[in-house]
């Protein structure tokens, strides 16, 4: 563990931000949290794809979230594909969402394409729907 740590801070130092994937299933863990050096907590899909039915789901995601928020990391939710979702995350304060709501999977020319459709329906729609699309072509 000491040799992933030192890695990532070495990353860290260069200005890349590092995000815990798939969090709250396989090996992702809480000690994870404690002693990884992480921007971001990017929770699972499994959790997101029921939330609007499952009041367990919804209970186990709001935990998580007040846990990142807690420690000061950005949260990510990861595979939402409706607007009931899109709204339930926006209602629990989720920092980031990502998901085919938004779009599918990108190029380069695809994602200029739909950075140029879409951004300007945001402004115009007044929402910011799109924070958690922060789109890196770089670092």
């Amino acid at each position: 563990m000491d040799h992933v740590t030192d890695t990532l801070n070495t990353l860290k130092q260069k200005g890349y931000k590092i995000s815990l994937d798939d969090f709250g299933i396989g090996y992702s863990s809480l000690n994870y949290l404690r002693k990884l050096p992480i921007d971001k907590l990017k929770i699972d899909k499994s959790f997101i794809m029921k939330i609007t039915d499952n009041s367990k789901d919804r209970v186990l995601l709001d935990y998580i979230l007040k846990l990142g928020h807690s420690l000061n990391l950005g949260v990510v939710a990861e595979g939402i594909e409706t607007i009931d979702q899109y709204n339930l995350l926006k209602e629990m304060k989720c920092d980031y969402i990502q998901g085919f709501y938004y779009g599918k999977p990108m190029n380069i020319n695809e994602i200029e394409n739909w950075i140029e459709t879409n951004y300007i329906k945001t402004i115009l729609n007044s929402t910011l729907i799109y924070k958690s699309q922060k789109i890196r072509l770089s670092k």
